[in-house]
């Protein structure tokens, strides 16, 4: 099962950014900020063209950095290089994300997929964590990706990320994909430990099977407003916060 500090304290999505201050979002500016709030922080990772675990959301650049492109179409010195828009941060790998932190919260790490059955960024990411300290989780919309932390790291905490429409941006995945997805119908092969839902689509039937039934933690993102919070309050174990100061 899940440990309990995954659920203990507010989740900071992608850190404790902050535009306004020129706090980039998985940034290691907005890591600290999360630490100096005393929060657990998500992040993001993708792969780098070298097979380095890059914290970076978006499967391209544009939106963030000066750089343009796909992100694993290049290599982690050169992903290193790129300034992020507004700030003097560089995109960290999840190795030094790790290094700054350093147990102080604790770390919960989406691993992106583009759901073509390559596991290498679960690989990675399990090599780098396997000599890291610190609470650490490890999750993903795919749950192939899910299925790999299971049997390379199987005390790794680990989870699904998951909504009950699979409608925008979704296209790329048949429809009977999408419905097994919200119906969970991977769980016996990817034995999540945890699931994190979308706040919007709550309450869900799944979601509710998932924490009432199976003993479930469920986290719930990405809640930004008072109703979002509402919400989390009543169907969810913790949130996954942004916009504020929870």
């Amino acid at each position: 099962m899940a440990p309990e500090w995954l659920t203990a304290r507010p989740i900071a999505h992608r850190g404790l950014h902050d535009e306004a201050r020129g706090v980039v979002e998985n940034t290691l500016s907005a890591a600290e900020a999360a630490v100096a709030g005393n929060y657990a922080m998500e992040t993001d990772v993708q792969l780098s063209a070298d097979g380095e675990v890059m914290v970076f959301h978006d499967d391209t650049l544009e939106r963030l950095t000066e750089g343009a492109g796909p992100v694993d179409a290049l290599p982690r010195a050169a992903l290193q290089r790129l300034a992020f828009k507004g700030t003097s941060d560089r995109m960290p790998t999840l190795g030094e994300l790790c290094a700054l932190v350093a147990g102080r919260v604790p770390l919960v790490v989406e691993l992106k997929s583009r759901f073509d059955g390559d596991t290498h960024i679960a690989q990675r990411a399990v090599a780098v964590l396997a000599s890291y300290a610190g609470p650490a989780a490890l999750m993903s919309f795919d749950p192939d990706l899910v299925a790999a932390v299971r049997r390379l790291d199987p005390g790794r905490p680990r989870g699904i990320i998951a909504e009950r429409r699979y409608a925008e941006g979704w296209d790329f995945l048949p429809p009977a994909r999408r419905r097994a997805l919200a119906l969970f119908l991977h769980a016996p092969i990817s034995r999540p430990q945890f699931v994190a839902y979308n706040v919007q689509e709550l309450p869900s039937l799944p979601a509710w099977t998932a924490r009432t039934l199976f003993g479930l933690p469920l986290l719930t993102w990405t809640v930004r407003t008072d109703a979002d919070r509402q919400r989390a309050r009543r169907y969810a174990d913790q949130m996954i916060f942004e916009g504020f100061r929870a």
